[in-house]
């Protein structure tokens, strides 16, 4: 149970996390437009799109009300302006309590860890109930840096955020400027929130764990396919070796029994009929080399010679030596006349065959 625990938890975290990255990605390639929202002295927000004012005031909470307040009618194209946007808001350095922190320029590498565990120590609230953020470090003497904080109640800018939220932006930022800062200076960013960030993520683990579910009983099934092919596979191979082994014997038998068919006759005059071939190249090693053979002739099993030699009944005795011939005779009288290179002899010789005879 313990392992089977590890193992989902394991697996949501890996669901968190890609799910975080999928929508971090997605969001970065949407490129949503950024909508500035900047309050002004009567409490009113002034638009500014790209970097350009927009003309009139965008009354996103009632002056009066304070942070609490309720959102007053908004003009139905401010409205519809903050639909699927990236909102900053920046409110009136008023709204917050800034402190300068001074640290070595190492802490610089860790300045969220460290202004966390002092928030409670430099502002009335907690580090939880606090929504805070810092200016970029600048450097001072003895290798030491400044930033300044600035920090408010969560509560106090959550219904700008709300606001916005169900005005239709995509993700809020809340910052504010320093009092001392020079025009176009960089704001402080206190919150950020992503109104549809938790929803997306949600709906993507939902969508990565439906497609891991069917990946695995894609999987299953695939393998119990697998198994079960394979079987079958495996009984057809059986049945084929077995239809192939019954077929041979049956094919042996046959021939073994049909020894009056073409194949036992071939097989049958191989091994009773004499090899001319064999016989030939037998009788060139047995006649000597002042022999010269004129004519030749195969009759069945009988061989017949005529040629020229120095000795012509020396001849029965070398061709009666080799396994290939038996009966070794003169079939003409042996003559010699003086034109001729030796003694003309006509010699016959039965030729044995070559293989011995099955039994």
């Amino acid at each position: 149970m313990k392992l089977l625990r590890q193992i989902t938890d394991g697996l949501s975290r890996w669901l968190d996390s890609v799910a975080q990255t999928i929508v971090a990605g997605l969001a970065r390639l949407a490129a949503p437009r950024t909508i500035e929202l900047i309050e002004g002295e009567g409490g009113a927000f002034a638009i500014r799109v790209a970097g350009k004012q927009v003309s009139g005031a965008f009354p996103l909470l009632q002056p009066s009300a304070g942070p609490g307040g309720d959102t007053q009618a908004t003009p139905a194209d401010s409205a519809s302006s903050l639909k699927g946007s990236r909102t900053e808001i920046v409110l009136r350095h008023q709204r917050f309590v800034f402190r300068q922190l001074e640290l070595p320029r190492r802490a610089s590498e860790f300045l969220d860890g460290v202004i966390r565990a002092q928030i409670d120590r430099l502002t009335p609230w907690s580090a939880g109930d606090a929504a805070f953020g810092w200016s970029k470090p600048v450097d001072i003497a003895s290798d030491r840096i400044a930033v300044t904080i600035a920090a408010t109640a969560r509560t106090a800018v959550s219904p700008f955020v709300q606001a916005a939220s169900r005005l239709g932006a995509d993700s809020v930022i809340v910052s504010t400027m320093q009092e001392t800062a020079t025009p176009g200076g960089a704001a402080i960013k206190v919150l950020e929130h992503s109104a549809r960030g938790p929803l997306a993520i949600s709906r993507v683990r939902r969508a990565l764990a439906v497609v891991l579910l069917v990946a695995g009983l894609t999987a299953v099934l695939s393998v119990g396919a697998a198994v079960v092919v394979a079987d079958d596979l495996s009984e057809r191979q059986r049945d084929v070796t077995r239809r192939i082994a019954q077929r041979g014997a049956a094919l042996r038998a046959g021939l073994d029994a049909a020894g009056n068919t073409a194949l036992a006759r071939l097989e049958r005059r191989k091994h009773e009929d004499p090899s001319a071939v064999i016989a030939l190249e037998a009788l060139s090693q047995v006649l000597p080399d002042h022999t010269y053979i004129t004519e030749l002739r195969i009759e069945g099993r009988k061989l017949q010679i005529i040629g020229f030699t120095r000795d012509a009944p020396a001849l029965i005795g070398l061709i009666e030596q080799s396994s290939h011939f038996t009966r070794a005779t003169f079939f003409a009288p042996t003559t010699r006349s003086p034109s001729d290179p030796g003694e003309r002899f006509h010699i016959e010789a039965r030729m044995e065959p070559v293989f011995t005879p099955r039994t």
